[in-house]
């Protein structure tokens, strides 16, 4: 697997905000979000290649309960399913955090899926083969509903845009049945600024639906820093 960093840290999202955890992040995507905060697991991906038994080493170095395996997109390393099952034997909690376009048959503790809306394709006067390689890969239902069969799960959408709220009625529609509290929804952004000026509508959203906010805990602590 190729490997950015491993690092420890609060967890910023999700069901498990606030909860110190060890970060092992993959590098290598197969989208390209415009608005991406990590560039150096996406457009331009960084790292070395380490095998399981590596970065098992790594995480279990830190003394921490809670895993997280984010990306990039994790599930393009086959080895993955090797990764996670050493980390529950070693009695680690491991979310996996993903978009949900592609699948390998590991079971974790919490999916993490984050389907991408289409405001979050990168425009074709920035670069048209990438727009047209996000745009046809971002949506998966077949596979989101595969991992919510085979595991505890959260469904988190990143919301940009008011619009994007009709998009998100409709993708849910194509998936089973899912628990509006298994529904988080994100403002979009990688400063306290950007995050709070879609906060009142996106909170609004979820009033309405029953769905949880999602903040993003770690911009807060620690701005868009890499390893944090």
């Amino acid at each position: 697997m190729k490997i950015a960093e491993v690092f420890h840290s609060i967890q910023g999202e999700g069901l498990l905000a606030g909860i110190p955890s060890v970060f092992v992040r993959t590098s290598g995507c197969n989208l390209r979000c415009w608005f991406c905060d990590t560039p150096y697991s996406s457009w331009e991906p960084e790292g070395e290649k380490l095998d399981p038994a590596e970065i098992l080493q790594q995480v279990l170095d830190i003394d921490c309960k809670h895993v997280v395996i984010t990306g990039g997109e994790p599930m393009l390393w086959p080895s993955l399913v090797e990764l996670v099952d050493g980390l529950r034997r070693a009695g680690r909690h491991v979310t996996v955090e993903t978009a949900g376009t592609l699948d390998v048959p590991l079971v974790c503790d919490l999916a993490s899926i984050s389907p991408k809306l289409a405001s979050s394709t990168p425009t074709t006067q920035e670069n048209g083969r990438f727009a047209l390689m996000h745009e046809q890969a971002r949506w998966r239902p077949e596979v989101i509903g595969k991992l919510m069969d085979r595991q505890p799960y959260q469904l988190k959408f990143v919301a940009h845009q008011l619009s994007d709220l009709a998009e998100i009625e409709s993708m849910l529609t194509q998936l089973p049945p899912i628990q509006p509290d298994r529904i988080l929804l994100m403002p979009q952004g990688t400063t306290p600024s950007e995050l709070s000026s879609r906060a009142s509508w996106v909170a609004n959203a979820c009033l309405q639906r029953g769905w949880r906010y999602a903040p993003r805990l770690h911009i807060d602590l620690y701005g868009n820093t890499r390893g944090t």
